[in-house]
């Protein structure tokens, strides 16, 4: 029997109708029973300020708990500027300080990136990459998941209906799986 994981899972973009949100939420459907995934809400996060450190907001305190309480990460982001959105980096900035709390440490991770557009987030997907080797996050290099043309993949409801899309990400999540029990149980 397969230990059961936490997974964080943080989504970059806070619109209501986001195809990263969406495509979250199907992945969480898609997931193994060995994985138990909550959605992390970053939309209130305030802003990182080192002034603060001495009493850190509540949502600051809460967001670093349940990271530290994860096993597993799993990020969506879509592509602003060919960058990540302002509120992702602002999470993951939160999640490692103080200067030596590191909440993300070791944690391994995933990403995958969404968008409407045919380049899929490639540019926001690289450079999450490099602020999670920053902040010690092992994350999974194959299969990569650059999910584009994003508007045409989910019904009126919000549920994926492309099959193509959704074996896709049953065997990425399928992946993740096997990642999240090869690095969290050295």
């Amino acid at each position: 029997m397969m230990k059961k994981y936490k997974i964080a899972v943080i989504v970059g973009s806070l619109r209501k109708e986001s195809y990263n949100l969406k495509t979250a939420k199907a992945l969480m459907e898609l997931a193994p029973e060995s994985l138990t995934i909550e959605l992390l809400d970053i939309s209130g996060l305030p802003m990182f300020n080192e002034d603060l450190e001495g009493n850190p907001p509540e949502a600051w305190v809460a967001l670093r708990k349940k990271i530290q309480n994860a096993d597993g990460l799993l990020f969506l982001t879509p592509e602003y500027n060919r960058s990540v959105p302002g509120v992702l980096k602002n999470a993951i900035d939160v999640g490692s300080r103080p200067y030596g709390e590191n909440s993300w440490n070791g944690k391994p991770a995933a990403i995958v990136s969404v968008s409407i557009g045919a380049i899929s987030g490639f540019g926001a997907n690289h450079h999450l990459r490099q602020s999670l080797t920053f902040i010690n996050v092992p994350t999974m290099a194959q299969p990569e998941a650059y999910i584009g043309g994003a508007a045409d993949l989910f019904d009126d409801n919000g549920k994926l209906i492309n099959n193509s899309t959704k074996d896709f990400l049953k065997s990425f999540i399928e992946s993740f799986e096997k990642w999240v029990h090869t690095i969290a149980s050295k």
